[in-house]
């Protein structure tokens, strides 16, 4: 079974038939599914390929920004300051595969 780590998780890709599944190792040691019966008929390397593509997608390296409420305005004294009409959640995107610091040598 192989197992990479991606944004500082660890993911399992686990022959089922002729098919895969991938789980992800939670932190106090019990795992979750993530997908099953993916990728029919392929090789282990495939698979594993496929799994990553597909969890990068699921689980993506950012940070989420939401604009400002545009609904409640700030106001101080009598000027109401509305900020820009922010109508849905930004999510910014970097090419790193973590977020975690670099570790010192």
């Amino acid at each position: 079974m192989p197992t990479f780590t991606y944004n500082d998780m660890t993911f399992t890709v686990a022959p089922r038939g002729d098919r895969w599944d991938i789980s992800y190792a939670l932190p106090n040691g019990s795992s979750v599914t993530v997908g099953t019966g993916l990728f029919a008929g392929l090789a282990e390397a495939e698979a594993t390929a496929r799994a990553l593509a597909l969890v990068k997608t699921i689980f993506p390296v950012g940070i989420k920004s939401v604009g400002p409420d545009v609904a409640h305005p700030n106001t101080i004294g009598d000027l109401k300051i509305v900020g820009p009409d922010v109508t849905h959640p930004n999510f910014i995107y970097w090419n790193k595969d973590s977020v975690s610091c670099p570790r010192q040598l």
